[in-house]
Parts: structure tokens; sequence; C-alpha cells
């Protein structure tokens, strides 16, 4: 892409040293052909927002005589250059993060150079260059494995026991006290708000895994849902900010969702977006033959993203849709309102939100009816 100095003179009306950041992403772009500039919304970790200008390029590195491109994003703030940029790695939908020593679940890059930053000494390129050399010491990215397709059967199989209740673990138990074939159930649930802990408490309740582990790093919920489950000490259950300890689950299911300031349905999709770009590829990386069944909303948006950003097949990446909805409305008028017809034979069907809509299946009869007699 052109380097455009008019175009980012006007993008950079409101930075205090217009200038300085100007000329040095001149020098950027000479030694980083490849990078591109854009003009953005960046929330802060209090829900705050900010135009900035993103640079997005890719770092030459070199690892086991191998050479790779690294995608990473900085965040260019407004008092730039007596201020850090913000860091990020930009996987693409076939890459993982590797969680380690500079980057963060949510591919935030952390490095001496970023702490010690002090101008004039510390500039864009110096950044860059420090990048490729902790990179070849820790590659922090890889490439998502294929499907393993011959496990999805199995894998739907014990989805379903989610809802019917059953419990297979005492019988395969049976006879010597262990498993006959092996086999191990464990369960990740991420998110531990109102719909992670009835998850939680449910998958305990049936039975239906040897393992539950609940992961959430938003420190706001950690203080309320997930202590609770320490106070009560479930079996089976462990809480953990690490995502190594998701390793190989059979299931894993998302219910988290950014907690903030959102004023509208874009920025809540943009920031669960953002907030995925950080659990997908790590949960894709220690767990290659799980099912995702996707709870965080909007949830037709968050299955799509899931599917993209995990390489999986599609047959394992489930998104709930309406089927909360439809079991909340069934209780409604079962429990609550004590219909004589039964909940069973009613729906939400639809987008979730406000263009939901309700069915029965005198609906669905009618309809066959018309079809039958009018074709």
């Amino acid at each position: 892409m052109e380097f455009s100095e008019e175009k980012l003179r006007k993008w950079l009306a409101k930075y205090k040293f217009r200038d300085l950041t100007i000329e040095e992403l001149k020098c950027v772009n000479e030694l980083y052909p490849n990078t591109t500039f854009s003009m953005n919304i960046y929330t802060f970790k209090d829900g705050s927002q900010k135009d900035l200008l993103n640079l997005s390029s890719t770092v030459p590195v070199k690892y086991h005589g191998t050479s790779y491109n690294i995608p990473v994003c900085l965040w260019i703030l407004d008092s730039h250059p007596f201020t850090p940029p913000i860091c990020f790695l930009k996987p693409t939908a076939n890459m993982g993060i590797s969680v380690g020593k500079h980057v963060d679940a949510r591919g935030r890059i952390y490095l001496p150079y970023l702490q010690n930053w002090t101008h004039p000494q510390s500039m864009i390129i110096g950044l860059l260059k420090e990048m490729t050399t902790k990179f070849e010491e820790e590659l922090p990215l890889y490439s998502l494995s294929s499907s393993d397709a011959a496990r999805q059967v199995e894998l739907l199989s014990y989805i379903a026991k989610f809802t019917e209740g059953k419990n297979d673990i005492q019988s395969k138990s049976k006879g010597d006290g262990k498993k006959s074939d092996g086999a191990f159930n464990k369960v990740t649930i991420i998110g531990a708000g109102d719909l992670g802990l009835a998850c939680i408490l449910a998958i305990s309740a049936k039975g239906v895994a040897d393992k539950v582990v609940v992961l959430d790093y938003s420190e706001s919920t950690m203080k309320g849902g997930t202590m609770d489950l320490e106070i009560f000490a479930l079996p089976n259950v462990e809480i953990s900010r690490d995502f190594s300890a998701t390793k190989d689950s059979k299931v894993v299911v998302l219910t988290v969702n950014y907690i903030g300031n959102a004023q509208s349905y874009l920025d809540v999709v943009q920031n669960n977006v953002d907030l995925f770009r950080g659990i997908i590829p790590s949960v894709a990386h220690y767990s290659q033959n799980c099912i995702l069944l996707v709870a965080s909303h909007p949830v037709e948006i968050m299955t799509y993203v899931s599917w993209k950003m995990s390489g999986f097949a599609k047959s394992r990446i489930i998104g709930i849709g309406c089927n909360l909805d439809s079991a909340r409305f069934q209780y409604i008028i079962t429990n609550l309102l004590k219909s004589q017809s039964t909940g069973k034979d009613t729906w939400i069907i639809g987008e979730q939100g406000e263009n939901k809509e309700s069915c029965n299946s005198d609906m669905y009869s009618n309809i066959f009816y018309l079809d039958s007699h009018c074709c």
C-alpha cells in the first residue's frame, strides 16, 4: 500500500506530536514496505474508547531454520512518540497463539523494549527488531492442524448426553473400577457468569464428565462466580486461568462475553470478536479434537467467528441458537402459566435479539396442511 503523508496528517490531526509521529512512520514504511495504516477505535480495559492509528505489518523471523512472517498490529497512542504503542499479534484464521513469556492469551505483546520506552532512544523500528529477536527465541504463533473427522460421531453423541442427562461414566467403570475403553471425558467452560455457572452445575449433577475445567481471565468475573465455586469445592471441578488446563477437552463451552461500556450492537460484536481472538486459537491448540459449543452473544456471529478462528470442520462448531430461549419459554408456559398445552411444543425461532419470534407445533401442522393442498 502506497504511503500517504497527506492522509496521515488528516488522521493524526488530534495527535499531540503529529509531525514527529509521521516522520517516524516514514522510516517504518521504508524498512517494512508491507506496512499498512488505518484509523480504528481502540477499546481500553476500562471500557473507554479512542480513535487511534493502527499500524499493521509483518515481522520476519527465522525459527529452527525456517523463515516466517509474523503478523502484528501496533496501536499508536495520541501521545506518541513519548508513550509506547500497544502491540498485538494479528493471527490469520489458520494460526493459533502460543501463550508464552512475551505473549498472553489475547495475543498482546509484552517486551522489555516497551517497558523501558524512552524518547528519542525508543522507536517503532527498534521495537519491531526486538520482536524479531524475541520471536526467534520463542515462536508466538503456530499453524492449526486439520480436524480429525473420524471422531465427530462420538463427540456429537457425547454432546447429546448434556441434555438427556445420561451418565455413562459409571457404566464404563464397572468391574475393575477402570474405564474399559480408556476414555477420559473432560469438559471446559469458558466464562463464569450466570450461564457458565449453570452449565458447570448441570454437568456436575448429571455426571457426564470426569472433569470440568472453568476458565475465565476476566478479573471481575473471577471475583464472583468462580469464588462461589471455590467455596463449595465441587468434586472434579478445576478453576484455572491457564489455557493449558483445558488440554484434551472433549467439549469446550463458550459462555464468555466482553464486559465493558459498549454502546451499540456493532460495538458488542467487535468487542467479543476481539475477545475470541485471544481464546479460540489457544483452545484449538490445546484441544485439537474438541467440539466448540458457542453461547456467547451474538451467538450466530460468534459461532461463525469460532469456526473461522479455530480451523475446525463446521460440524464441530455448534451455536446454541435460540435453544436456551426456547427452554425458558417452555418452562414459563408449562410451569408459570399452567397452560393446558405442553410447553414442549413451543419454540423461539429467528435471530437472537429483538427479531425473535415464538411458534408452536400447530403452526407447522397448518403450514404442512396448506402446502399439501395448494401444490
